[in-house]
């Protein structure tokens, strides 16, 4: 059964976003926050910091969103671990398109900063909520 939600990484190009994330989630939400400026490092961050789940951006130079949640999924450390899209991408094919990837959910751009870590932990407990379904 999954533990209660403490640790979350964010990955995001904009040093901005970054900061508001780390306010909303950490000072807001009461989580341990990691932060992360690309893909490439989300892999490495994620095993590093035992994040339990992560917040990665759709649109980024270099490794992409979706890029980076096919690379956690190619490592056996990763592999389980729930990703949220965080995009401002609202197209009903848009957001179907990369829950077929396999994100466990989205978080809409712009980040309601208020809401943002009441957000994860709907889903977090929706995760488990589903794990223990499928017991």
């Amino acid at each position: 059964m999954m533990e209660g939600l403490s640790r979350v990484l964010y990955v995001d190009d904009d040093a901005d976003l970054r900061a508001l994330a780390e306010l909303a989630l950490g000072a807001v939400g009461g989580l341990q926050v990691a932060l992360c400026a690309d893909g490439e490092m989300a892999v490495e961050t994620a095993r590093r910091t035992g994040a339990q789940l992560v917040l990665l951006d759709v649109l980024m130079p270099g490794m992409d969103g979706p890029a980076a949640l096919s690379a956690l999924r190619a490592d056996p450390d990763t592999r389980a671990l729930p990703v949220l899209f965080v995009t401002a991408l609202d197209g009903a094919d848009d957001r179907a398109a990369l829950l077929a990837l396999g994100a466990a959910g989205i978080i809409p751009k712009p980040l309601n900063l208020m809401a943002m870590a009441q957000q994860v932990r709907a889903a977090w407990a929706m995760l488990r909520h589903v794990s223990y379904q499928c017991r």
